[in-house]
């Protein structure tokens, strides 16, 4: 195949990459329904349940009061798993704020833990499209939003998101938008990736969510799509010369992926 073109990235994005390395060697679950994975030595020692792990967390994690309350709360939900780890929500919060961005959108909410996390790193005029097709989930965030003073940063669209996305790209927000952060539905991901580009400027950050899927992309079955789909954009994602890119073997995987 033809080289890949070597492309500059913005001092700001150079500098956020250097600082990724405190984002390897976790294995929290970041994602969807499943135990977690083990990365690091052959011993596993940094697991979900490991004493590393747990040093991990007492040595960096900086939780905001009401952030640890809303965690509290969804992990009472009977889908409380499908919560973003707290380590990878730190990370994108840390990201949000050293690209200086106002507009994010987020695609999966849930009980909006990560959404509240981004929203308390923005500035007053900043904003996070949070989208979602459950507003069940998001009624338990909610109070917690308001109780931070971030509420009205988060603007959450209740309908799928594809057409949310179709929505800002009509409207002429194309190349406005600073971060996106992709975890919801896998099928659908390709999709909510190409749009995503569309809307984010130059410099700007694509996260996207649980690239490791439990493992099921080392063999992806037959039957299994998300596993498949997940599959092909890791593959793609590899050759796409629109962007640069960074695995991070945080939680159930979270692939970094920086606008040219």
């Amino acid at each position: 195949g033809s080289k890949m073109p070597l492309l500059s990235v913005p001092k700001e994005v150079a500098v956020g990459t250097a600082m990724l390395g405190v984002a390897f060697a976790t294995g929290m679950l970041a994602g969807r329904r499943f135990p977690s994975l083990v990365f690091g030595t052959q011993s596993g020692m940094v697991g979900k349940n490991s004493p590393l792990q747990q040093y991990l967390l007492d040595h960096s994690l900086r939780e905001h009061p009401i952030l640890k309350k809303l965690r509290l709360l969804t992990a009472d939900h009977p889908w409380g798993r499908m919560m973003v780890s707290r380590e990878q929500a730190q990370l994108m919060a840390n990201l949000v704020k050293l690209i200086k961005a106002k507009k994010v959108i987020e695609i999966g909410v849930f009980t909006g833990y990560n959404a509240l996390n981004m929203a308390l790193v923005l500035p007053d005029n900043g904003r996070v499209i949070a989208c979602d097709i459950n507003e069940d989930y998001a009624k338990i965030g909610r109070p917690l939003w308001k109780e931070a003073g971030v509420e009205h940063k988060i603007d959450l669209r209740i309908k799928p998101a594809i057409q949310t996305l179709d929505e800002l790209l009509a409207s002429g927000e194309a190349e406005t938008f600073d971060f996106a952060f992709i975890d919801a539905d896998k099928e659908s991901y390709n999709e909510y990736y190409e749009k995503c580009l569309r809307l984010i400027k130059k410099g700007g950050i694509i996260a996207i969510d649980n690239v490791f899927w439990n493992g099921k992309v080392l063999k992806p079955r037959k039957g299994d799509l998300a596993a498949q789909s997940i599959h092909r954009l890791n593959e793609k994602l590899l050759r796409d010369a629109r962007v640069n890119i960074s695995m991070l073997p945080m939680g159930d995987g979270v692939t970094l992926a920086f606008k040219l």
